[in-house]
């Protein structure tokens, strides 16, 4: 195995992997929200369009969970469009937090875990070869 087919494995299993982690965070919290967010102030979404968590946790489940998981099976896949589907999906996060942290404040040490989990996978992004077509 040469430098290079060993560092494309490095760099396409720590991005899938990072991937996973946020799916799985993202389903635990979109799932959380769906049913309710007990314990979570209703008061924080008071200056948003938003009643329930039910909304923010359907967007946070569906695009955040649904592309981070996406793209972890592209990238370890070495699906074609892994790439272009890793750094969707990183911006989608990126978009997601910055939305967040607009309404509801810095709350909680998963928003700069996640921030920069999320500044990692588009950098280890930058690095991931373009996997040819199958």
């Amino acid at each position: 195995m040469n430098n290079n087919t060993l560092s494309e494995k490095l760099i396409r299993y720590s991005l899938g992997f990072l991937f996973l982690f946020v799916a799985l965070n993202a389903f635990a919290g979109g799932y959380y929200g769906m049913s309710g967010a007990r314990d979570v102030p209703l008061d924080w979404l008071k200056s948003s369009p938003f009643h329930s968590y039910f909304i923010p946790g359907l967007f946070l489940f569906v695009f955040v969970g649904g592309s981070s998981l996406i793209a972890a099976i592209a990238v370890f896949k070495r699906h074609h469009l892994a790439r272009k589907a890793a750094f969707i999906s990183g911006f989608i996060t990126l978009i997601w937090l910055s939305m967040q942290v607009t309404v509801i404040g810095y709350v909680s040490w998963m928003q700069p875990t996640t921030a920069i989990v999320t500044v990692i996978i588009i950098l280890l992004t930058l690095k991931l070869p373009v996997f040819g077509h199958r």
